[in-house]
C-alpha cells in the first residue's frame, strides 16, 4: 500500500490512518497487534492524551487493526501511535513496516473503502460496516471522537449504504462465514448430517453456524467459557449448548469444529488434536479458526485427517468469486471515489473553522482597542454618533472576515490552503491555541 510523507501536510490538522491489514501483514503479525474490545479502551485514552493527536477512533477486525486519528501534527501523532505500538504491543522496526501511514485524502478514501468493503479479504462482505460502526460508538463512549471524527464515519457510513443501495456488491460478494461452508464442502463434498461443534459464542460464531445449518449440518452444539453466551446462541439456532468443560465429548463427535473466540492464547492445542484423532478413529474433521489471535495451534495441520484452515486461507475461497464481483466492485469504486473528493473539500472547508473564528474574534479586539483609542482622543460623543461609528466598525470587520472565510474555504488545493492559513495567522499574530476548536 502506498505510503505518503506526513511531512507532505505540515503542521496542519489532518486525517490520519494507521494500520496494517491481510494484505500488508501475515497472520502471524496481524495477531500481534489485534487490539482487544477492553484494550481498545486503553488505547483509545492513551491516544487521544498524546502528542499531535485530536480525536481517534481504533478499529480492530480479524483482518485488520487500524488506529484513525484526526491530528494537529501528522509527524507528532505518527510517532504517537508508534510508541503506543512499542510500549503496549512490542513493536519492532521490522514490523513498523507492515504498517501503512496514510494521510489527508489517501486517508479520508481508505476508510470510504473499508466501511464499503472494498478493501476486505472478501469485497462485498456484509460485516466490515457493523465492525466500522461499533468502532466509531466505542470511540464516542471513551469520549475520544469530536466533530471532525464524527463527520468523516458519519458519511462514510452513509457511502457504504450507497453502495449497496446502488450496486450488486453485496449479493456478489461472499463472507468470511460463507467461505467456511465453501472449505467444508470441499472436504466433505456435501454437509447433509454433518455435526457441528462451536468454540465461541461471538457474531462470527453466529454467522458461520447459520451458513452450516442452511447448508445441511445435521447438529449442532455450541460452546463457550460463559455458558449463559452459548444457551443463548444454541436457542437462537436451534442447537444445543455445552458446557465448557464438557467440551471433549462433542469434540470427539463432531466433524466440524468452528473456532471464533475473543481467547488471547490457543484453546486447541497439538496434543488436544492427537487426542481427537485418537477418538474418532483417524476419521477427517474440518476445523476452521476465524479468530485472531488464532485459537487452534498451526501444528494441527500436521496430523493425518485434521483440516485445518485459517483465516489467510479463506482468500483462496473468495479467489472463485473474485470475477463474478469485478464488475460491482468497479462500479462501487467510483461511487467511493467521488464521495470521498468531495467530502474532502467540505473537511478542507471545515479545517480552516477555527482560523476564521480565531481572525473574527482578533478583528473584534483590533475594532474595540482602535474604537476606544478614537473616544479617548475624541470623545465623548453623543449617542447617535455613537453607535453609527459601532455600525461602521462592525460593517469593516465582518466584510474583512468574510473575505477571509470565503479565500480560505475556496482554496482549490490543500497545499495552498495551508499557505494561505499560516499567512492569515502570521498576519493577524494567532497563536495555535486560538485556532484549535
Amino acid at each position: 500500500m502506498e505510503l505518503a510523507s506526513p511531512h507532505a501536510v505540515g503542521e496542519e490538522t489532518t486525517l490520519v490512518v494507521i494500520g496494517l491489514n491481510h494484505r500488508s501483514a501475515e497472520v502471524e503479525v496481524r495477531e500481534r497487534f489485534w487490539v482487544s474490545e477492553d484494550r481498545s479502551y486503553q488505547a483509545l485514552h492513551k491516544l487521544f492524551h498524546a502528542p499531535g493527536i485530536e480525536e481517534v477512533v481504533v478499529l480492530a477486525t480479524c483482518n485488520r487493526t487500524e488506529f484513525i486519528l484526526w491530528a494537529s501534527n501528522a509527524a507528532a501523532a505518527t510517532e504517537s501511535v508508534r510508541a503506543l505500538l512499542v510500549s503496549d504491543f512490542a513493536l519492532d522496526t521490522a514490523q513498523w513496516g507492515s504498517f501503512y501511514r496514510l494521510y489527508d485524502e489517501k486517508a479520508l478514501a481508505h476508510i470510504f473503502r473499508v466501511t464499503s468493503s472494498l478493501d476486505s479479504m472478501v469485497v462485498g462482505e456484509p460485516e466490515i460496516t457493523g465492525q466500522v460502526k461499533s468502532a466509531w460508538a466505542r470511540a464516542q463512549q471513551a469520549g475520544t471522537t469530536g466533530r471532525f471524527l464524527d463527520a468523516v464515519f458519519q458519511k462514510a457510513l452513509s457511502v457504504a449504504k450507497r453502495v449497496r443501495n446502488e450496486t450488486p456488491i453485496g449479493a456478489a460478494a461472499v463472507s468470511v462465514p460463507y467461505a467456511a461452508v465453501e472449505l467444508a464442502r470441499q472436504i466433505f463434498g456435501s454437509l447433509e448430517q454433518r455435526k457441528v461443534l462451536v468454540l465461541g459464542a461471538g457474531k462470527m460464531s453466529e454467522l458461520s453456524a447459520r451458513y452450516l445449518v442452511a447448508n445441511g449440518a445435521s447438529s449442532l452444539w455450541v460452546t463457550n467459557r460463559t455458558f449463559e453466551k452459548a444457551v443463548e446462541l444454541a436457542t437462537l439456532l436451534h442447537g444445543v449448548a455445552v458446557p465448557f468443560e464438557d467440551r471433549w465429548r462433542h469434540l470427539a463427535q463432531a466433524d466440524i469444529v468452528l473456532a471464533s473466540t475473543g481467547c488471547p492464547h490457543v484453546i486447541l492445542t497439538r496434543e488436544d488434536a492427537e487426542r481427537m484423532h485418537h477418538e474418532r478413529e483417524g476419521r477427517p474433521v474440518f476445523l476452521i479458526d476465524i479468530a485472531v489471535p488464532r485459537d487452534i495451534d498451526p501444528a494441527v495441520r500436521e496430523i493425518p485427517g485434521m483440516f485445518l484452515y485459517d483465516i489467510d486461507d479463506l482468500e483462496h475461497v473468495v479467489a472463485h468469486n473474485l470475477e463474478g464481483r469485478h464488475t460491482a466492485a468497479l462500479a462501487a469504486e467510483k461511487i467511493v471515489a467521488a464521495e470521498a473528493a468531495g467530502f474532502r473539500r467540505k473537511l478542507a472547508a471545515e479545517r480552516v473553522v477555527p482560523t476564521i473564528v480565531a481572525v473574527r474574534q482578533r478583528l473584534d479586539e483590533i475594532r474595540r482597542q482602535e474604537l476606544d483609542r478614537f473616544r479617548a482622543e475624541f470623545g465623548p460623543l453623543c449617542e447617535e454618533h455613537e453607535r453609527a461609528l459601532d455600525e461602521l466598525a462592525a460593517r469593516i470587520v465582518q466584510r474583512i472576515s468574510t473575505q477571509l472565510a470565503r479565500e480560505l474555504k475556496q482554496a482549490p488545493e490543500n497545499a495552498e490552503q495551508d499557505i494561505l492559513t499560516a499567512a492569515v495567522r502570521q498576519l493577524f499574530r494567532l497563536h495555535r491555541s486560538q485556532t484549535v476548536s
